[in-house]
């Protein structure tokens, strides 16, 4: 994320999300914190919804 946009985009992109309740995206840190329902949606499915938003991400391990 390099600009004032990218956290905003990423935000979106997880917000759209089904299952997700919320999201915390740290644009200094590059990192995004989601709360979501794992009934609804899987952590991949989340990688892969920034992915899509032009944001490569990974899970921490």
């Amino acid at each position: 994320m390099t600009c004032s946009l990218c956290p905003i985009t990423v935000k979106k992109s997880l917000e759209n999300m089904s299952g997700v309740s919320a999201v915390k995206v740290d644009g200094d840190k590059k990192t995004a914190t989601v709360t979501f329902d794992p009934d609804k949606t899987q952590p991949e499915a989340l990688t892969r919804a920034t992915t899509n938003a032009g944001y490569s991400s990974t899970l921490p391990k």
